[in-house]
């Protein structure tokens, strides 16, 4: 009887997972258009999957060898279920290979169920606890139903009514496994996952032939000449397709949802959910059906939307809240965590866009700082000839009397902050004692634009792009050095869109470097306990952790880290216009982060990028840690008795 049942299920089963799969496509093409390389981008997938993104699912061991015994077991048996039950090729080693694959699959599926027992807060729920007993079924009806094909039982062995059971039991999991796959549940995840994998946004995440794949961070430029282009997304329509695909990937584990700083303080954003509300939108209807955490202080079920509905609605019944959007510092964790490689960030951005390009709708000091960038070419509104009055003893050496120089050091709008301004001094004293030949722009020298682009102004970013890329073709330069990771990233990373390709460093990076090349004499440090502070835009963004480390080993201090750091740092709150929008919350997040400095029992947080100074400092403590830049410790640190040296002259030297 089961040499019968097993084919029409499997062939059913099969047959719905097609018909389900173009409903699927349907959705995802309501998106709007983006080229992909299709044969190329299919040949990927598996290469992306056991190397870029099992790397990340391997974060976690248990669950990583969990997901390869479920996720291959199924893979595997699934593919001989049908060669052995649905075309009745038993013989040989083929239902013997089933046997092992479903066997493996069921062993998996325990350690399924024992992780839905009692699940961590950041699993979503509903659907998801039934998955268990899904695989379970499945596996275990497999197994037994493929002993008569290979002898160990007799063919009509327990009768119809065990075959029967056994037939409801592949049945079911049939349905959820396969039926499910494309047509909504917990195995979407799969069907889509795969496809995103090959169409993913940023094909050059992913690693090569060649080599390992590069980060791809840089937010991607709008075509602002274009009338017909969409400024920013609207409606869920108006994300690109492999966007929407890219949603419909998500597997709920909430591992965005437990880094996000923003969630952890109580403001209104939770990016697990903010993805599936985007898939609700897709597909039409409300959010009623979510079953993980909600926005903090949102109740699940208010919201609701279809495929051409606006996302954030000025009045009535909408997706999402604006005030979700402008929660997020952009600080790329979840990015980092998410096991399906979704970009959370540049969704968020792109909906940004909209609200202020079109709308306007930039909440609280949003629309003055940017109306200060377009008049003064800087966020504080202050004088855009005042940019040197700090410097005013220093006489620093401008590029427009010199013309060329090794280094030109971008200073950046810290130049207006009494605070940054001791930093900018201190590099300064340490390229001078390195004998570094640079120069700075002075006056010329406009905002980098991020904040801009952050808050969804592309228009205004583009211009204070231009006119920058404008200014430093005018000069000759071998790099660019600065001590802000956000100006650092947009000039590494976003400029070159529009015409302006640097090489860029970090300041942390170049002291390195000068300290590995024997251009700086430090002496002994009495710094006592140090703990280091990632920022966003260096670390996440660029993959920079090694540089300011080396640079505190070189200064001999007692070097802890914090339970956060790395790439899995906690975020100051200061990025992506965080400090602007200022979206309340249970809590601050910079408060959360010098907790994290007080449990290691440091005296002293080492940091390097203003904005992380700023937040930090402001947090109230009475025995909150000593908060320096890694440029202000060299400098502190600084042996000069040593005989100064000139970089360029000997440089110069060596080359002739």
């Amino acid at each position: 009887m089961l040499d019968i049942l097993l084919p029409i299920l499997i062939f059913s089963a099969l047959a719905l997972a097609a018909i389900g799969a173009v409903r699927r496509i349907r959705l995802w093409r309501q998106g709007r258009p983006s080229p992909v390389p299709v044969i190329r981008g299919l040949a990927a997938v598996p290469r992306r999957y056991l190397v870029d993104l099992h790397h990340v699912v391997a974060r976690d061991k248990v669950m990583s060898s969990t997901h390869v015994a479920t996720a291959g077991g199924f893979v595997a048996a699934m593919a001989l279920a049908i060669v052995v039950h649905g075309l009745g090729l038993a013989e040989g080693v083929l239902g013997w290979l089933l046997l092992a694959a479903s066997a493996t699959m069921f062993v998996g599926s325990l350690f399924v169920a024992r992780r839905r027992i009692n699940p961590p807060a950041r699993l979503s729920k509903g659907p998801w606890m039934r998955l268990p007993k899904s695989l379970m079924a499945f596996s275990l009806g497999i197994f037994v139903a493929t002993l008569p094909a290979v002898g160990v039982l007799p063919p009509d062995a327990g009768g119809w009514l065990v075959a029967v059971l056994l037939a409801a039991a592949v049945a079911w999991g049939l349905a959820e496994l396969v039926f499910g796959m494309t047509w909504g549940g917990p195995m979407k995840h799969a069907f889509a996952g795969a496809l995103h994998l090959a169409f993913h946004r940023r094909a050059e995440r992913f690693s090569t032939a060649a080599g390992p794949g590069r980060r791809s961070t840089g937010l991607k430029a709008l075509d602002l000449d274009d009338a017909e282009a969409p400024l920013g997304v609207e409606t869920p329509a108006d994300f690109t397709w492999n966007q929407l695909l890219g949603f419909d990937a998500c597997v709920q584990c909430g591992r965005c949802e437990a880094v996000c700083p923003a969630f952890a303080a109580g403001q209104p954003l939770n990016p697990k959910k903010l993805v599936q509300d985007m898939v609700v939108g897709m597909a039409g209807g409300s959010d009623a059906a979510y079953a993980g955490s909600p926005y903090p202080g949102k109740a699940v079920g208010e919201h609701a939307g279809d495929p051409h509905g606006p996302i954030v609605a000025r009045e009535g019944t909408a997706l999402v809240d604006a005030e979700t959007l402008w929660s997020c510092t952009t600080c790329r964790a979840c990015v980092e965590e998410c096991p399906m490689m979704i970009e959370h960030v540049d969704a968020i951005v792109d909906m940004r866009r909209f609200l202020t390009l079109e709308h306007g709708n930039t909440p609280n000091k949003g629309a003055e700082v940017l109306d200060n960038l377009i008049a003064t070419d800087n966020p504080g509104g202050f004088d855009p000839g005042s940019r040197l009055h700090w410097a005013a003893d220093l006489e620093l050496p401008l590029m427009a009397e010199r013309g060329e120089a090794q280094v030109l050091l971008w200073l950046g709008d810290g130049v207006f902050d009494m605070r940054n301004q001791r930093t900018l001094r201190a590099l300064v004293k340490v390229l001078r004692a390195a004998g570094v030949d640079f120069a700075v722009l002075g006056n010329e020298e406009r905002d980098s634009g991020d904040v801009a682009r952050r808050l969804g102004d592309e228009a205004t970013f583009q211009s204070l792009a231009r006119r920058n890329i404008a200014t430093l073709a005018q000069y000759r330069f071998d790099r660019i050095v600065t001590c802000d990771p956000h100006s650092f990233h947009v000039l590494a990373n976003e400029y070159g869109e529009l015409g302006g390709n640097y090489e860029v460093s970090h300041h942390s990076t170049y002291i390195n470097e000068l300290l590995e090349a024997g251009w700086l004499s430090l002496k002994a440090s009495r710094l006592g306990r140090v703990t280091y502070h990632d920022p966003c835009y260096l670390g996440r963004y660029n993959g920079e952790y090694a540089a300011p480390r080396a640079v505190l080993d070189a200064l001999g201090v007692e070097r802890v880290e914090m339970a956060r750091s790395g790439y899995r740092s906690r975020c100051c709150g200061g990025g992506g216009g965080a400090p602007i929008t200022d979206i309340p919350g249970k809590q601050r997040i910079p408060d959360m982060r010098m907790n994290d400095v007080s449990e290691t029992g440091a005296d002293l947080v080492a940091v390097g990028c203003p904005q992380c100074t700023a937040m930090l400092e402001g947090v109230v403590a009475e025995d909150r840690a000593v908060v320096k830049d890694i440029a202000e410790l060299v400098a502190d640190a600084l042996d000069e008795s040593a005989p100064a040296k000139d970089r360029r002259r000997v440089t110069e030297e060596e080359a002739a």
